[in-house]
């Protein structure tokens, strides 16, 4: 028997974009997994606000990088919910190592890729063909204005979502006729500990609205994209930058 119950997993989620992204599907009415690499703490406070949106979840504690802990923990979870199925993926979690490429060390380099690139597989692979059986499911990429245009000392962050904005345009290729949607959203400077080391005072005068924007302000775009009326769109790259760039 097919899957019925339907939940929304957000990768990196215990803070950020993550946690507002897993808050807003809660409103929505999702069963919310939650998935952190080692924050406990902080993905309990996640779960707890998820729950104060009248929703609930659990933890689902992984490494997005590391292919074959996603595979068990993912597994796990299907054997243990034969009834259910991750409709809705948001894959969030990245990271940052800044530096010109002349100084940018090697680890550095691979460090980003895995975690977003590799990522996108190691999460993506096991839950679609549950979504391609169900016939409805959603697959969003948070990837970034530097995928898009290139930011000078983000080489390694340019190259990682740039490769996971090419891969968004060719899944969705591949899985539209079973009302399988995937998309990309791609933030520019957003207010985040992610970007708590950026000069926001500078920054924001380059900014057409003239400030930085909000986690909840991405998570909006986030859970439209998520639901029924989303269903036209797909393969698309969805900018939310204050107009920086278009």
């Amino acid at each position: 028997m097919a899957a019925t119950t339907k939940y929304a997993l957000v990768t990196g989620a215990s803070r950020g974009i993550g946690r507002a992204v897993a808050v807003k599907l809660a409103e929505a009415g999702y069963q919310i997994l939650i998935n952190f690499a080692s924050n406990v703490a902080a993905a309990e406070e996640t779960l707890a606000q998820v729950r104060t949106a009248g929703s609930d979840g659990e933890l689902i504690p992984f490494d997005v990088a590391d292919g074959a802990a996603a595979k068990r923990a993912l597994t796990a979870w299907q054997e243990a919910h034969p009834e259910a199925y991750v409709a809705v993926l948001v894959n969030n979690a990245g990271i940052r190592r800044d530096n010109l490429m002349m100084w940018l060390p090697e680890e550095d380099w691979h460090s980003v890729l895995r975690t977003s690139l590799d990522g996108f597989y190691n999460v993506t692979q096991p839950l679609l063909k549950e979504m391609l059986v169900a016939k409805w499911g959603r697959v969003i990429n948070i990837v970034s204005l530097s995928g898009i245009k290139g930011m000078p000392g983000q080489t390694n962050y340019s190259a990682a979502k740039g490769g996971v904005i090419a891969a968004t345009k060719a899944l969705a290729l591949e899985v539209a006729k079973k009302r399988v949607t995937v998309n990309a959203v791609a933030p520019g400077f957003i207010r985040t500990d992610m970007t708590g080391d950026l000069d926001e005072a500078t920054l924001k005068k380059q900014i057409p609205v003239g400030r930085f924007g909000e986690a909840e302000e991405v998570a909006a775009l986030v859970a439209f994209l998520a639901s029924d009326a989303a269903a036209y769109i797909t393969g698309e790259v969805i900018s939310i930058n204050g107009g920086i760039y278009t």
